[in-house]
């Protein structure tokens, strides 16, 4: 199955010794081709891509109220589920476990079947994970954070009951997509194309990284040892998750769509095993100028450069993969998404070696720059590598082709308005540091950041609007045969012969 027709591979399974010399080699350089690929659970799928985008609407409405409060405190101040600590977190857990997890699951339950030619494990417990997460999970912390029961651990406010609920779905997740792999391995000698790397990566190591950064800091290691676990999890969240998973994406999209190889599988491993190695140590970062000790925060302060470097290796390696297809990035819609979140990828990955540094930190921690960072990180490189790999699977899990010009509108509207909160946060961030450097009441910082809080809101509400768009785009879908091919549009062309032959 796949979106475009490949030039040089038809491999019917793991026979990578029998591609000629100088030929790309499927299951390294780029995804298998089956001749008859595994069934893919297509109801599930959009199951998952359909809950996330809604969720995600619930998860941003609850950013919206927190940001408006900082110019209007008084706004919805008289119930004390919207006070700003609960719907701060309930945005933030929202953000991570009601939209990325659905939305990476979306596209795990595409990808592994054609990536291991073997079903999931079981489609039924598929459905039971899907409404144990979204019921127990999501709604199930939303609502104990509302009235009132959280724990103070960062990207972990969900109360210790709903932790377990979390590993337990992981643990599921886990099970699930590991298990095709294995029975590959057992039935097959065939390698593992750099997409299935990251997958494997985040099942495994997130559940482990969930355990020790939301249990052993409050139970078993309070005190400055907990903060140093405690940042293990407020990063591998972002690193050893949310990136492995936006990166199987990239590496499946793009091959997939322009027919090419990844340019180089030197550059892929780099890539992957310096994310390995160097990102589980950024955490301690986030603890500088703390009474941990200082040769813990020097190391994490080097391994964020390097991470940094890594990056820009990982983000060439899918940039270069390009080559020959640059027309694609514009023709395309789910290529246009992803080349963009590698853009934000590159930018908040190099923003992040540099502000780790202690000259750095000292001026901009506390301030809205780093709200800024974070929202370049989960709104622009996540959310837009997710919107990408939706736009991808959904005319062969649907049938139906998202109205190309709502998700033009979106593409557009969200580009913008992030952009316009990323600038805005980063000014006011800075506008914040200078003051408090020189000395002047803190109360002067606040009366001076209300401009910039209220632009934030503004673009906010904007890029909610383009989140709008993007649902309106799959709910306007049209049968793809009702479709005309016109104007050399490539998505629509490729989405014909992926059903045909999907």
């Amino acid at each position: 199955m796949s979106l475009t027709a490949r030039r040089n591979v038809t491999d019917e399974d793991a026979s990578d010794e029998l591609v000629p010399r100088g030929q790309p080699v499927p299951g390294t350089d780029m995804p298998h081709v089956f001749k008859e690929p595994a069934p893919i659970p297509a109801k599930l799928i959009r199951a998952h891509a359909l809950a996330g985008l809604w969720l995600l609407l619930v998860a941003a409405l609850f950013g919206l109220i927190t940001a408006w409060k900082f110019h209007d405190p008084e706004f919805m101040g008289q119930q004390e589920w919207s006070t700003w600590g609960r719907t701060r977190a309930n945005h933030v857990q929202g953000i991570l476990l009601a939209w990325l997890v659905n939305g990476f699951m979306a596209f795990a339950y595409f990808a592994v079947p054609t990536l291991t030619n073997r079903p999931i494990l079981s489609e039924r417990l598929g459905w039971a994970i899907f409404w144990f997460w979204n019921v127990g999970v999501v709604i199930g912390g939303w609502v104990l954070v509302s009235i009132g029961l959280m724990q103070s651990v960062e990207w972990g406010e969900f109360p210790a009951v709903i932790d377990v609920f979390i590993i337990i779905g992981l643990l599921a997740f886990a099970v699930q997509l590991c298990t095709p792999y294995i029975r590959q391995r057992r039935e097959a000698k065939s390698s593992l194309y750099v997409a299935s790397w990251y997958l494997l990566l985040a099942l495994t190591f997130t559940p482990v990284a969930f355990i020790i950064g939301q249990f052993l800091p409050p139970f078993v290691t309070p005190g400055a040892t907990g903060a140093v676990l405690s940042g293990l999890w407020i990063h591998d969240a972002v690193g050893m998750f949310t990136t492995p998973l936006a990166l199987l994406i990239a590496y499946y999209v793009i091959p997939a769509a322009t027919g090419r190889p990844i340019f180089s599988h030197f550059m892929s491993l780099i890539g992957f095993w310096g994310l390995v190695y160097f990102y589980p140590l950024n955490g301690i970062h986030h603890y500088t100028f703390s009474p941990i000790p200082m040769h813990a925060q020097t190391s994490a302060i080097a391994a964020s450069v390097a991470m940094g470097l890594t990056v820009v290796i990982v983000v060439v390696n899918l940039y270069a993969s390009l080559r020959g297809s640059a027309r694609m990035v514009v023709t395309y819609l789910p290529l246009r998404f992803v080349w963009m979140a590698l853009f934000f990828y590159i930018l908040v990955s190099l923003q992040g070696a540099y502000q780790a540094g202690m000259p750095v930190q000292e001026v901009i921690h506390f301030t809205d720059w780093v709200i800024a960072h974070s929202h370049m990180a989960m709104a622009g490189f996540a959310t837009f590598m997710v919107f990408g790999g939706i736009l991808h699977f959904w005319p062969m899990v649907s049938g139906r082709m998202p109205d190309p010009a709502l998700a033009r509108s979106s593409f557009w509207v969200s580009t913008l308005a992030l952009s316009a909160m990323i600038i805005d946060l980063t000014i006011v961030g800075l506008q914040q540091a200078s003051m408090w450097l020189s000395g002047n009441p803190w109360i002067d910082s606040v009366t001076a950041s209300m401009p910039g809080w209220i632009t934030r809101s503004v673009s906010g509400t904007a890029l909610f609007i383009g989140f709008i768009l993007f649902i309106a785009a799959l709910h306007k879908a049209k049968p793809v045969e009702e479709i005309e091919v016109a104007d050399k549009a490539v998505d629509v062309a490729a989405a014909k012969k992926a059903v045909q032959h999907g």
